[in-house]
């Protein structure tokens, strides 16, 4: 169940984005390309559930409401965090040998 959580492609990239600190949801939103606001929301519900991520509602109008790492997000952020920034130093290469396989193929 943990794996499954962490294949998907936005826990990642939402963790990434709270291991700065709490977030609203247009901010995380705004901050992760390409997701909609429909994955956000699904994969948010999925990491509170899993006790990764806390939601705070704050009583104004409209009510504000705010995601943020917990304890045990923040010991999973920092296993990640490497993972990350190898994934963003490496993608260059990456997608050179993919268009080097696409290539011959």
């Amino acid at each position: 169940m943990v794996f499954e959580r962490l294949a998907d492609k936005w826990t990642l990239l939402i963790i990434r984005v709270l291991r700065q600190g709490p977030c609203r949801f247009n901010q995380l939103r705004r901050e992760i390309e390409g997701i909609s606001q429909k994955a956000l929301s699904q994969t948010l519900r999925k990491l509170e559930r899993d006790g990764l991520v806390s939601r705070t509602a704050f009583p104004t109008v409209p009510v504000t409401v705010e995601y943020a790492l917990t304890g045990l997000g923040d010991t999973l952020s920092n296993r990640i965090t490497p993972l990350l920034s190898w994934a963003e130093d490496q993608i260059q290469h990456v997608l050179e040998a993919q268009r080097q396989y696409d290539s011959r193929q």
